[in-house]
């Protein structure tokens, strides 16, 4: 979420098919579980493919045509008619020859009329692919020439997982965390709601429940007082379920990544939970456990503050650093984040935080909504510098998620759906397009680019990214192949740590004056 727009705030663990699904599964699986083919494969592709619906159909007319059983000219059975026949070939043999078996004039007219349609529809859809190609294109496992119509084909194989939309905080501002005076199915005052949804083709999201950094008056320089953050993450938390619940045909709280496949299939919209920001945890990692029990599956390190886990990158430049990046109780939060299995965000976080956490996390790492710095020089992007880090080689695994914030996007006035692009490729480029994905921030800025007003604009981007040369299956990554990919990583890690029986951490921020640490302290 961009800061400044705060106060107004206005503005699927393993694969879901397995070794034993019919085939009638497999053509149905979303683009996302299938290994990255390349043009010359997708080519070859389709050609067996016409190639197979051209045999089907001479087979299927030659059957229609010639007698069942294979004779020879005197029409005795042949050395290659079965020994022994069924009661079916039996009864069969008994009925009155068709006319096209008894009548061969009849017959090779029938041959000729079927021969005719099939080489007239090969030349319609090979002499003539530019008039009727996109019509034509599903049936020849093709994308259309348009981009829009193929961003959308896409779409409904792999739909768009966001990782970042801030409907809970437009909720509480608006309707004082009412959620049953929020009608989702009805055009909503931001950037989302269930109709925009669905026109976008949106599969899942994470809810931020951010609530703003504390007032540093009250908190106090070493983050001691009582600011009610906790709790108001509670009743974001809470307000995020309870909206959830009132739109079962819509959405599906989701916990994991099987979650999320299975929504998705279902055609409902996988629903997870991120904290935005270490200042939400009350310097406890205790309050971390009892988020992820409720659903939390990432938590940003920093927002636009300092907080006792790790240093900020704040809003503007020129922000003082505090530990020089993750304090000790930060890599403590690190270690309990990755046994549990939450995400560790790094938008937000200073430089110094973001290179230190992705050499300390044992799982990969994300960055819920940010974009790329060299196309837009603002503290809240990503430098190339880490992006080095991440991707090609031996960088960690992650997954950066390009922010559409226009102040994050370009110079004023000049925020548009082809910007946004910019940053996908510049990331694509740097690290790899397998560690690219989408993370709005709709419903937490007060501006959009251009040709990205809200969540039903999603295409556009896709088509976009189609026209500049991405396939099918990097652009299914982009939508959320690569977060899934990353938080199932996440996901093995914690799973491996629990399996080596890795205890719950334990660390107390040393700040703290309200806790004994020992024996004889009680």
């Amino acid at each position: 979420m961009v800061h400044r727009s705060r106060s107004s705030s206005s503005s699927s663990s393993s694969s879901s098919s397995s070794s034993s699904s019919s085939d009638s599964d497999t053509t149905r699986e979303h683009w996302w579980l299938r290994k990255k083919k390349t043009k010359h494969a997708g080519n070859n592709a389709a050609s067996r493919l016409t190639a197979s619906t051209a045999k089907l159909l001479l087979l299927t007319a030659a059957q229609r045509v010639l007698p069942s059983t294979p004779m020879t000219s005197n029409g005795q059975p042949s050395e290659n008619s079965r020994l022994l026949s069924s009661r079916r070939d039996q009864d069969t043999e008994n009925q009155a020859p068709t006319a096209c078996e008894s009548n061969p004039k009849v017959r090779g007219v029938v041959w000729s009329a079927l021969t005719s349609v099939f080489v007239a529809a090969v030349i319609l859809l090979v002499g003539f692919e530019r008039v009727f190609g996109d019509a034509f294109a599903p049936w020849l496992g093709k994308l259309p020439k348009d981009p829009f119509l193929a961003a959308l084909a896409i779409l409904d194989k792999a739909p768009v997982i966001d990782g970042h939309i801030d409907l809970p905080i437009l909720v509480r501002a608006r309707y004082a965390n009412n959620a049953s005076a929020v009608d989702l199915e009805s055009e909503m005052p931001g950037h989302v709601d269930i109709p925009r949804l669905r026109k976008g083709k949106v599969g899942g999201f994470f809810w931020s429940v951010y609530v703003s950094c504390p007032d540093p008056g009250k908190e106090g320089k070493d983050f001691l007082g009582g600011t009610w953050r906790v709790r108001d993450t509670l009743e974001q938390i809470d307000v995020s379920k309870l909206l959830i619940s009132n739109y079962p045909d819509t959405f599906a709280l989701a916990l994991n990544v099987e979650d999320i496949k299975k929504a998705i299939v279902g055609g409902k919209i996988a629903s997870l939970l991120g904290v935005e920001g270490g200042h939400q945890l009350g310097n406890s990692i205790a309050v971390l456990r009892q988020y992820h029990a409720l659903g939390v599956r990432y938590v940003t390190l920093t927002h636009t503050c300092h907080n006792a886990f790790a240093d900020s990158c704040g809003y503007l430049p020129g922000i003082i650093p505090l530990h020089g990046g993750l304090s000790e109780l930060g890599r403590s939060l690190i270690n309990e984040m990755n046994r549990l299995g939450v995400l560790v965000d790094l938008s937000h976080t200073s430089d110094a935080t973001a290179k230190q956490a992705i050499l300390h996390s044992k799982a990969p790492v994300i960055w819920s909504h940010s974009s790329a710095r060299a196309v837009h020089d603002v503290p809240r992007n990503v430098p190339d510098d880490i992006l080095q880090l991440i991707g090609h080689g031996e960088g960690k695994d992650a997954v950066v998620m390009v922010n559409f914030a226009p102040f994050f996007v370009a110079e004023p006035n000049n925020a548009t759906v082809k910007a946004v692009a910019d940053h996908v490729d510049h990331i694509a480029q740097v690290a790899g397009k397998q560690h690219v994905g989408l993370g709005s921030d709709f419903d937490g800025i007060g501006d959009v680019p251009v040709g990205l007003e809200d969540v039903s604009k999603y295409p556009a981007l896709i088509a976009e990214l189609y026209s500049r040369g991405w396939n099918k299956y990097e652009l299914a990554g982009l939508t959320g192949g690569n977060l899934l990919r990353v938080f199932e990583g996440a996901e093995k890690v914690a799973l491996d740590l629990q399996a080596a029986g890795t205890p719950p951490v334990f660390d107390l921020y040393d700040k703290r004056t309200d806790i004994p640490r020992g024996h004889s302290e009680l």
